[in-house]
C-alpha cells in the first residue's frame, strides 16, 4: 500500500494533458471573447451613425412600408456593410434587417458624405416575402403628427 508521502497529487499525475488542454482552451476562449467584442463594437458604431438613423427614420415614416410590415418597425439582426470616413468625407453602403408584426424586410443604404452632409444615392427596402422594392427617396412619408 502506498503511503501519503509517495502518492502523487492529481495534478502531478495528469499535468501532461492538463497543461496543453487548459492552455489551448484558454486561447480559444480569449479569441472568442475578442471576436465578440470587435463585432459588438463595430455594430454599435454602425447603429449610432447618421446614415443608419436617417434610414430608419425614413422607414418609420413611410406609408407603404408601414402598411406592409405593420408597426412598430424595428431592426432584427446585425447590420452588414461598411461606413468609411476620412477627414469629414465618407461613404456608406449598408444592409439592415428590419421587421414588423406583419413581416420582415431588408433596408439598403448607399451614400456619400461631403462637407459634413450625407447625400444618399439610394435608400430602399426589399420585402422578404414578395421581393417588392420600395424606394424611400421617392415615396411619400407619413406626417409626424399622424404617427402620435
Amino acid at each position: 500500500m502506498e503511503s501519503q508521502e509517495t502518492k502523487k497529487s492529481w495534478f502531478r499525475r495528469n499535468w501532461m494533458w492538463v497543461v496543453p488542454t487548459g492552455g489551448c482552451l484558454t486561447i480559444i476562449i480569449l479569441f472568442i471573447v475578442f471576436l465578440g467584442s470587435v463585432i459588438f463594437g463595430v455594430s454599435t458604431l454602425i447603429t449610432k451613425s447618421s446614415p443608419y438613423q436617417d434610414a430608419l427614420d425614413k422607414v418609420n415614416k413611410n406609408e407603404q412600408v408601414i402598411s406592409i410590415l405593420g408597426e412598430p418597425i424595428e431592426t432584427s439582426g446585425i447590420p452588414q456593410g461598411q461606413i468609411s470616413l476620412n477627414n469629414g468625407d465618407g461613404t456608406v453602403n449598408l444592409s439592415i434587417p428590419i421587421e414588423g408584426p406583419n413581416g420582415e424586410a431588408t433596408l439598403y443604404i448607399e451614400g456619400e458624405k461631403r462637407d459634413a452632409t450625407w447625400d444618399y444615392q439610394d435608400i430602399h427596402v426589399i420585402i422578404d416575402d414578395s421581393g417588392q422594392e420600395i424606394n424611400l427617396l421617392e415615396t411619400t412619408e407619413v406626417p409626424l403628427n399622424d404617427l402620435q
